[in-house]
């Protein structure tokens, strides 16, 4: 029996002894971040959110299975947001539409969640009427016209359906019921009613596809108004992709057990104190950049150079080599060469230990 056809549904309930110690703790640490923050200048805390949603942005698409380009998602962030990062690269349709999506759910905390903004949201995500080259409903409740809503993994024929959605016909008022309480007035602390809407949304599954980026947005939306603030310093999404079979196993639990949601809100809160605290390599990563940047303001840099150096100190994945150098940069072998050598020669780079077709370069801290 799934969570949704029980009696007391939708009557979300947890034990309070159990949960009270465990928020204590992470509202403490949600407030002790955001003082760091506000203490950092506004160039240092502008870059910090930058990085924030960059992350929130891919990670939440990543636990779809979608890749998204990190230099584009930074672009589309830092134009809308108004940041300037140089030359910004063309972004595609689908990267636009997530950023939408996750920057109107933070910046626009203090509106009233509403099926219309809902509907665009969606439409957002799905702009050209697919997903993937299937057609789906877009910018509107499901119907089920290709058959109940479920929750399938597996190879063909040997399929394991991990939850099944309520019908189609009760989509629209089970929403209407989701939407009138999540934008009443607080009875509850709101970091758990982030946790209780991100659980609610995804048991009614309203759409044909798109729910996890759009629990997930809702859920950030909640807890931007636990903070009162816009700005965003950590990422869930990040830290339920890393935690991604957990989160999976845990949401599959709690669909088909009762209306007492303790072990959720638990796991919810596990995880979002683990988020937080992750948000220190965010602010080291920026403190570090910033650092370098005020080390190399004197130096003759190109704007080669200035770019790659920029994807290196965003954290660019994997080893920089000459033919990488000279892909991100849109340079020939032997000015990538030169570049890079250049670079060494300031100390604003060196040599990575590996030698031959192997040689590579990392930033000096």
């Amino acid at each position: 029996m799934q969570t949704w056809e029980r009696d007391t549904w939708p009557n979300l309930t947890w034990q309070d002894a159990r949960v009270a110690a465990y928020l204590a703790e992470v509202r403490h640490i949600q407030g002790r971040l955001i003082g760091r923050m506000e203490v950092l200048g506004f160039k240092l805390r502008e870059e910090a959110v930058l990085q924030t949603l960059t992350q929130d942005v891919v990670k939440t698409s990543e636990i779809e299975g979608e890749q998204l380009d990190v230099t584009q998602v930074r672009s589309s962030l830092a134009r809308r947001l108004g940041i300037d990062i140089g030359a910004l690269p063309p972004t595609d349709r689908n990267v636009e539409g997530i950023v939408e999506v996750m920057l109107d759910a933070t910046r626009n905390y203090d509106a009233p969640l509403t099926a219309e903004r809902l509907f665009g949201w969606h439409a957002a995500l799905f702009p050209t009427g697919r997903s993937g080259m299937t057609r789906i409903r877009v910018g509107d409740w499901r119907d089920d016209s290709t058959g109940p809503m479920q929750v399938v993994s597996g190879p063909y024929g040997r399929e394991r359906v991990h939850y099944t959605a309520p019908p189609a016909f009760w989509v629209a008022a089970e929403m209407e019921a989701f939407l009138a309480w999540f934008n009443a007035p607080i009875s509850s602390d709101p970091v758990i009613k982030a946790a209780l809407a991100h659980l609610w949304f995804m048991t009614i599954h309203p759409f044909e596809d798109g729910n996890g980026r759009i629990a997930r947005a809702i859920a950030d939306l909640a807890l931007a108004r636990s903070e009162r603030s816009s700005q965003r310093f950590y990422s869930m999404s990040a830290q339920i992709r890393t935690e991604r079979s957990a989160y999976y196993d845990q949401l599959e639990q709690t669909q088909k057990g009762d209306t007492d949601v303790t072990e959720w809100v638990l796991w919810f809160l596990a995880c979002l104190d683990r988020a937080i605290r992750g948000a220190d390599s965010v602010l080291a990563a920026v403190v570090a950049k910033a650092q370098f940047w005020e080390r190399a303001a004197p130096m003759p840099l190109n704007e080669r150079q200035i770019k790659v150096l920029n994807r290196l100190l965003d954290g660019f994945e994997g080893k920089m080599t000459t033919s990488k150098w000279a892909t991100i940069a849109k340079c020939s072998q032997d000015s990538a060469n030169r570049d890079i050598a250049s670079l060494i020669e300031l100390g604003l780079m060196r040599k990575g230990e590996a030698g031959g077709r192997s040689t590579n370069y990392e930033l000096v801290p």
